[in-house]
């Protein structure tokens, strides 16, 4: 129980719905187990009767006592069916109570998930795969409710029964009630057993549900590549096996679980026949009444369901014990991208690295080593180099998804850290190198995040993104609804609506990632032309592997395996032979061929 005492605070801040369900399980009880009292009165009545109603055989006062008799008879039988209905009055009252107070657990700890997910740092998601999120917060969550809501009812349920049940019993006759009791330390132990058993077969399910959760959103998200490379039934069968070991696990599950009622049963059937030949012998001694031991079988009976649900209410609490450690291993993790002062003040632009370096926590790669850079407010800097030679950490840095291992960024003079997260990325335009769009309308991706942006500004964006002309080509123009991550739109389009996201922001500082990869020179030329009244007076870092993107940059960064091997304007660099000018005439042969 010590994962699900994370729990707590829900419950105590639904607490009224907690108490109120004990209260109604109470009262629901009481009017359980009242029935089986006015069946031993009436069995009692019927047993002291009729044999004094036979000695009237032929007198007209035994007319007299059967109609006392059936009139006896029937209010019992109107009082057992009047404890029936407000037994099942206060059930309803418990499940309004006890299950709705799980489903608004569910809503609240869903949410808090969701949240602090939010505030983790990108080299949690880059080491957690996307099947493995969407589990713990929708497999794991609902397991976790079963345990707050049907299995907390029946097991409040069955500890309200047991000790109103063996009270009465133990009023009747405490010797009958010890030989009822006696099979209960086999059930102990058994529960014991086999908890053991579901916890560790509960956590091999849930790891594959994860796994298998995994597989099917890679799957889907890459289905067209599974088409082009006609690999269909190799996937199914991938998926085939994935399911298989699933059903596997859950069948082994399934297995012990099956095991709990066959044991109950026996155990209840031996209490019934401890009750007849026990209870026997104190009927023979005078001791107890036939109604004492038919209300000992009923008690028996009340408390069968109770019992079974016993197996499933610990596999139940066993299963949301697994699910809450696996909760509680990402709740646990705290995010490093802190701010130390909290500071919102407006930017300027200004961007320092001192000696940074980076190495990835993850892959323990290296991206950036002694990297120093000064970039004044409003200037544009483009940053080149090949693949791997530490660009778009550069931009994670920048946009302070990760913070350096070594070194300091300085914004305006101030520590990065020194920031509020979010003040400070609001002043950020990123386009990043893998774009990602939003299955919404086109209008709302551009204004992501802005309720409040104007039509006009959005319209601007397009336009400067040279966008414009095929919004207008779409039938639905701005209100087009892009499919699951921009699928509608061809790779230029995207990253096209990409830049026009950013710029719709009007940055202080406007980051774009390589993101002009997948348009042609022309376009290319057309967004650049664009741009260019765009980066006035906002400083502006350009970070490509083709030349062509940094024309219009102030100054020019060469990188190489994390390090700066060149710096200056174009002519600069083309004048000193280096690396730039190697770089600038393979792509111009590239582009001439």
């Amino acid at each position: 129980m010590k994962a699900l005492k994370y729990l707590n605070k829900y419950l105590w801040k639904y607490k009224w719905y907690l108490i109120l369900g004990i209260i109604f399980t109470i009262i629901s009880n009481l009017f359980g187990i009242i029935p089986a009292q006015l069946v031993r009165y009436a069995l009692d009545l019927v047993i002291e009767t009729i044999d004094i109603y036979y000695l009237f055989n032929g007198v007209a006062l035994q007319t007299e006592m059967y109609d006392i008799f059936a009139f006896s008879i029937l209010l019992y039988g109107l009082l057992i069916l009047l404890m029936a209905l407000l037994k099942g009055i206060f059930l309803f009252l418990v499940r309004q109570t006890i299950i709705v107070m799980s489903r608004h657990i569910e809503f609240e700890l869903k949410n808090d998930i969701y949240q602090h997910y939010q505030t983790l740092p990108a080299s949690f998601f880059r080491r957690h795969s996307t099947g493995d999120l969407m589990a713990r917060i929708s497999e794991d969550v609902s397991n976790v409710r079963i345990y707050v809501g049907p299995a907390m009812m029946y097991g409040i349920n069955l500890i309200v029964l047991f000790v109103l049940v063996i009270s009465y019993m133990v009023s009747v006759s405490p010797k009958l009630t010890f030989y009822v009791l006696l099979p209960l330390p086999v059930l102990s132990i058994s529960v014991y057993v086999v908890n053991s058993m579901i916890m560790k077969r509960s956590q091999e399910i849930q790891k594959q549900l994860s796994g298998l959760s995994t597989y099917v959103q890679e799957a889907f998200s890459g289905i067209r590549v599974i088409k082009s490379f006609v690999q269909e039934k190799h996937s199914f069968s991938n998926f085939q096996n994935e399911a298989e070991v699933f059903k596997v696990k859950s069948l082994s599950l399934t297995k012990v679980d099956a095991f709990f009622y066959p044991v109950i049963l026996l155990l209840i059937g031996l209490s019934n026949i401890l009750i007849i030949y026990m209870g026997g012998q104190e009927i023979i001694n005078g001791r107890l009444t036939p109604g004492n031991i038919t209300e000992f079988i009923l008690y028996v009976n009340i408390l069968t369901w109770p019992v079974m649900a016993l197996g499933w209410t610990t596999s139940q609490i066993q299963r949301a014990a697994s699910s809450q450690i696996r909760i509680n291993e990402f709740l646990n993790e705290k995010t490093t991208l802190v701010s130390e002062k909290g500071l919102t003040k407006d930017l300027d632009g200004v961007i320092t690295f001192r000696n940074v370096g980076f190495v990835y926590p993850d892959s323990g790669i290296k991206a950036l080593d002694n990297f120093d850079l000064s970039i004044a407010a409003g200037e544009t800097v483009a940053i080149l180099g090949t693949t791997g030679s530490g660009k778009s950490t550069l931009a994670h840095l920048l946009c302070r998804l990760y913070d350096p291992t070594e070194g300091q960024i300085l914004i305006d003079g101030t520590r990065m850290q020194d920031y509020d997260v979010h003040a400070y990325r609001r002043q950020i335009g990123y386009v990043p190198q893998d774009v990602f769009l939003f299955s919404d309308t086109i209008q709302n991706n551009v204004r992501f995040g802005t309720t409040d942006m104007p039509f006009e500004r959005i319209e601007q964006a397009v336009k400067d993104a040279d966008l414009y002309n095929n919004i207008r080509d779409f039938p639905h123009g701005y209100e087009t609804v892009l499919g699951e991550r921009g699928i509608t739109l061809s790779g230029g389009q995207k990253q096209r609506l990409s830049i026009a996201r950013a710029i719709a922001r009007d940055p202080k500082i406007l980051v774009l990632d390589d993101c002009l990869s997948a348009v042609d020179t022309n376009t290319e030329n057309i967004i650049l032309n664009n741009m260019k009244r765009i980066m006035e007076n906002r400083t502006s870092v350009i970070i490509s592997h083709r030349v062509s993107s940094a024309k219009l940059a102030d100054r020019i960064v060469v990188l190489d395996d994390g390090k700066i091997v060149e710096q200056g304007t174009h002519t600069e660099l083309m004048a000193s032979n280096g690396a730039y000018k190697e770089l600038y005439e393979k792509q111009l042969i590239a582009e001439e061929v």
